[in-house]
């Protein structure tokens, strides 16, 4: 199992971490929601909690829950800048559609 991330996720992801003051690292998992059925959720991890997995890429932990981890085995998250629009891009492998928004996916 694992979780990589780009250079351009991880200095971003670093200096989000740096501006915040604190923070183990990056908590990322998923969720019900949305058209197609589940929906990507990053938040700031304070602590680490007893059932999460820890991936370490260029610096950052990334922690991920036991349930949301087989929906995420083989991800890359990328950061990119598109015109005027920048964010998180996820790589996933597992994902077989996606809805027309881009806010969701099936698995």
């Amino acid at each position: 199992m694992s979780i990589s991330l780009t250079e351009s996720a991880a200095q971003r992801i670093l200096a989000f971490l740096d501006n915040r003051g604190k923070g183990v690292g990056l908590r990322l998992g998923v969720r019900t929601s949305g058209c197609s059925g589940m929906a990507y959720v990053l938040e700031f991890a304070d602590a680490i909690n007893e059932e999460d997995q820890i991936f370490e890429d260029k610096g950052v932990k990334v922690i991920i829950d036991g349930k949301s981890i087989l929906y995420l085995d083989g991800t890359e998250l990328d950061f990119v800048k598109e015109g005027l629009n920048e964010g998180f891009k996820f790589n996933n492998p597992n994902v077989s559609s996606e809805c027309g928004c881009g806010e969701s996916f099936h698995v």
